[in-house]
């Protein structure tokens, strides 16, 4: 059914700006009469500027909550706090998002209702805190709870995105050069030698050979990396695909353990918030195999759903994944005895999070005297290759 933005006013004179759905621009017209409604303007949406467009940043849907949160702790009522939320963001997609989540509203649903229709905004795991939210009455405390669990888990994300940065930009610098030296500088020498007719040894022959190649065929090496990807991309589309490209990288030196403690993490802050905002066990860890961002991961806490749904355990199933440390398998024991799994789980999360910063660290620390020795070695050699027939001309000289 088509959508409709509007500009009415309200039998109070309140300007308000929204969209709805109808089946013409006359229906949308009916309906807003209905609703006791002065209509201003009425336009289809595909018909408006392209505000709905574009995408929200964490940081937004982070601020979005926090002021959400202190309004309706302030006693506003849900309406007028969403009203003036989509005034005031600065995101112009959020802006629109927020005004269709008021006339939902509005028009009866819940709130986790509302924002359940707009998934690229809002995640399946916040919509379902805010329906416990609202069932619960604390609304605002779980709000305040989400924007907190949004900000560690972005910054968490952020770290283990910033180790892979410096590697990505360090092989990207060596690539540029190799492919500068095998084009430009190497045809030079290659030119020198061939006027001296020198017999030329074996490493200056591979290099020689090199450039050729990539002056003749690198048509073929851009067809490879890009065949190569795509069947890369189409390999991990598939469920066995994934799950062992995700295997090999969890069991890869160094940033397997970062991957490991960041999938831990993620984990358990994501449970431990879902349970002490009032979700159900086995809905929270539904939610949370799909936030894992590991199939491997995923795997092992669909499996310890099914464990609790037969009557049994988290920790068995977990332990049984090989993915969990024998601490975190442990602490979670404790936590399903004790009762207090939600706060167990939390501890664990903060005690990771400290446990990536580190493992962060490390891989940094290792990987930038391995990249110096890499590009010494690569572009180090090319240079000496090249030289050693000079080396041999002077000694002919002499």
């Amino acid at each position: 059914m088509p959508a409709f933005a509007y500009t009415a006013r309200t039998a109070q004179g309140e300007l308000k700006s929204a969209t709805i759905e109808a089946t013409s621009k006359d229906d949308a017209v009916a309906q807003l009469k209905k609703m006791r409604m002065n209509v201003v303007k009425v336009e289809e949406q595909s018909k408006t500027p392209s505000k709905t467009k574009g995408s929200i940043a964490m940081r937004d849907i982070v601020i979005f909550t926090r002021q959400f949160s202190t309004m309706i702790n302030s006693g506003l009522p849900l309406v007028q706090a969403l009203d003036i939320l989509s005034k005031q963001s600065e995101n112009p997609v959020l802006q629109n998002v927020t005004r269709q989540v008021v006339f939902d509203v509005e028009s009866g649903h819940t709130v986790a209702d509302a924002l359940a229709k707009h998934p690229n905004a809002f995640t399946e795991l916040y919509v379902n805190m805010v329906a416990a939210g609202e069932a619960g009455g604390i609304l605002d405390t779980i709000l305040m709870r989400l924007a907190t669990f949004m900000e560690k888990n972005d910054a968490l994300v952020r770290k283990v995105k910033g180790a892979m940065i410096y590697p990505g930009v360090i092989m990207g610098v060596a690539a540029t050069a190799i492919i500068v030296l095998l084009i430009f500088v190497i045809p030079t020498f290659q030119s020198m030698f061939a006027s001296v007719g020198l017999a030329l040894p074996l490493p200056t022959r591979i290099v020689i050979g090199m450039s050729e190649f990539l002056q003749g065929y690198w048509w073929l090496l851009i067809a490879a990396v890009f065949f190569g990807f795509r069947g890369f991309k189409s390999y991990y589309a598939t469920a066995n695909g994934q799950l062992k490209v995700d295997a090999l990288m969890l069991k890869a030196p160094v940033l397997g353990d970062v991957l490991r403690k960041s999938a831990v993490s993620r984990f358990t802050r994501t449970l431990g918030t879902l349970i002490s905002s009032g979700v159900s066990i086995l809905d929270g860890l539904e939610i949370t195999a799909k936030t894992a961002g590991n199939r491997v991961v995923s795997d092992a806490i669909l499996a310890s759903r099914s464990s609790i749904a037969g009557g049994d355990t988290i920790s068995a199933p977990l332990a049984k994944s090989g993915v969990f440390p024998p601490m975190v398998i442990s602490m979670i024991a404790v936590g399903e005895q004790t009762g207090g799994l939600d706060e167990m789980l939390s501890k664990i999360a903060d005690f990771y999070d400290e446990e990536v910063d580190a493992a962060v660290s490390g891989l940094l620390s290792l990987l930038e005297p391995m990249m110096i020795v890499f590009l010494g070695v690569v572009v180090g050699g090319m240079v000496v290759a090249m030289y050693l027939p000079i080396f041999d001309m002077i000694n002919a000289v002499q």
